[in-house]
């Protein structure tokens, strides 16, 4: 990362109280979304967007990056949401930005980007190229189309990854609990019938739809090597979906399960099981819930995600999918692929031996290999981690050339001393994707305690821990 100042927002943590009656809570930015949560139920509401690493993130990161998670195929992603958001600009003013009312006209910040980029982006013959057309989910870039659309600065600040201002405060809206839900897998033997069954659940309103590709499946059942019954379910399978439905009432929600049942298997799968009451369904997603684990699990090779983020128009998902196995096998690297069927979001855990002498060059072609595929299709290299510095020097391969010039403008207008993620949405001068590489053998060791402090935050999944007091530091 070079030379600066890390800000740790983990310790800005307090939840406002719940109004049940408006639905919204403010709350600051290092409020975890377990802790939102758990207080949402108790009113019978919650935040619809549960990023699997939900136990963990942190409310600011979620609106940095835009995050979503498996129920985004019905509720969609952090920036429909959030209302309002508390921020400090990069020459310490501070201001809260609130959907549908004027930007404050004391922010220079503000002044200058009304000023001198906001034409630029609402101009009607500037918005086609500014998007990714078919693409459901998108983590990548400045929020320039939703802009476009809306002219609403709580889009843009939504998804910036701290490059435009300091995010200090966050009000979000929420969502009442459904009334009844139902669960559906289906067990395919090729990705083209999965990608049917998972178009036609999205075409019936399903709240969510996983894909675990054969990758997965096979990495699974190492880890459940005593399960006879796991074995045969996924015997034979290129893909299983796992997919949710909402509906008022217990008796709705079954009827929309078998509903879509009877559409997995005129789809072509080979086997489906339904779970219409609440233990049956944990027991059906916990294989899905199961991934970070399994992959955590493995000794032989460092899981590294540097393509886990890829999405595409979702009648490109099987193209997608085949185009990434074919790179990892050119590339002779093993991988695991789940995701977000639905939305034909996938996440790629390629599994590299960092004791080979090959392995950095395996990853920048496995990267380079990617990253063309995802151009060629039209799709994104980030539908909802956001691009850090590893995507961001490749974004002119997936956005068209006025969509980076507009990034350039947005960021100058915020942030003209670019002090704030120096590096991210807009690329530094021979700015390289893969650069330090954290797993690398050849860096400096860290020191003993460091090292250790981080090796049980990951055993622990404890990622939300404030850093300095895991050694020794304040508290």
């Amino acid at each position: 990362m070079g030379t600066g100042v890390v800000v740790d927002l983990s310790r800005i943590n307090h939840l406002g109280r719940i109004d049940d009656r408006d639905r919204a809570v403010w709350a600051e930015p290092g409020v975890l979304w377990s802790t939102l949560d758990v207080a949402a139920r108790r009113k019978g509401l919650r935040f619809p967007v549960d990023p699997s690493s939900g136990d963990f993130c942190t409310l600011g990161g979620m609106v940095a990056t835009n995050a979503a998670g498996a129920h985004s195929l019905r509720y969609g992603a952090t920036r429909a949401w959030v209302n309002a958001i508390d921020c400090v600009f990069s020459d310490g003013a501070r201001a809260v930005i609130t959907r549908g009312e004027p930007p404050p006209k004391r922010i220079d910040a503000i002044g200058r980007f009304m000023r001198d980029v906001h034409g630029e982006i609402v101009a009607s013959d500037k918005r086609r190229p500014i998007l990714h057309l078919g693409v459901r989910k998108e983590s990548s870039g400045y929020a320039i189309h939703d802009y476009a659309t809306k002219a609403d600065l709580v889009d843009m600040l939504v998804g910036s990854e701290g490059t435009l201002a300091i995010i200090v405060g966050i009000q979000l809206t929420l969502s009442p609990l459904p009334g009844a839900t139902s669960s559906v897998l289906g067990s395919f033997p090729s990705l083209e019938e999965a990608t049917a069954a998972a178009t036609k659940a999205v075409e019936v309103g399903a709240s969510a739809c996983e894909l675990l590709d054969r990758t997965f499946l096979a990495y699974a059942a190492k880890s459940r090597s005593g399960d006879e019954s796991f074995r045969e379910r996924i015997e034979g399978a290129a893909a299983i979906l796992l997919a949710e439905v909402e509906a008022d009432t217990g008796d709705a929600a079954a009827a929309a399960a078998q509903n879509l049942a009877t559409a997995f298997t005129d789809s072509g799968a080979k086997e489906v099981d339904v779970a219409l009451t609440p233990e049956s369904e944990r027991d059906l997603w916990e294989l899905r819930h199961a991934a970070s684990p399994i992959l955590s699990a493995l000794e032989h090779a460092t899981s590294m995600q540097f393509i886990e983020d890829g999405a595409v128009p979702l009648p490109k998902l099987p193209d997608y999918v085949q185009g990434v196995r074919k790179a990892l096998a050119d590339r002779e690297v093993s991988g695991v692929m789940f995701g977000h069927a639905g939305d034909a979001h996938v996440h790629v855990n390629p599994l590299i031996d960092v004791s080979q002498p090959d392995w950095r060059d395996k990853v920048s072609r496995l990267l380079e290999d990617v990253v063309a595929l995802t151009a060629r299709l039209g799709g994104t290299l980030a539908g909802e981690h956001g691009d850090g510095r590893i995507r961001t020097p490749l974004l002119n391969r997936v956005w068209h050339k006025e969509a980076i010039r507009t990034f350039g403008l947005v960021k100058k207008a915020f942030d003209p001393a670019n002090i704030f993620n120096p590096g991210v949405k807009v690329p530094l001068k021979d700015q390289k994707a893969i650069g330090d590489i954290k797993y690398d053998p050849a860096l400096p060791p860290l020191p003993e305690k460091a090292r250790a402090a981080l090796d049980d935050v990951v055993r622990a999944r404890a990622y939300d821990r404030f850093r300095l007091s895991l050694i020794g530091g304040p508290s």
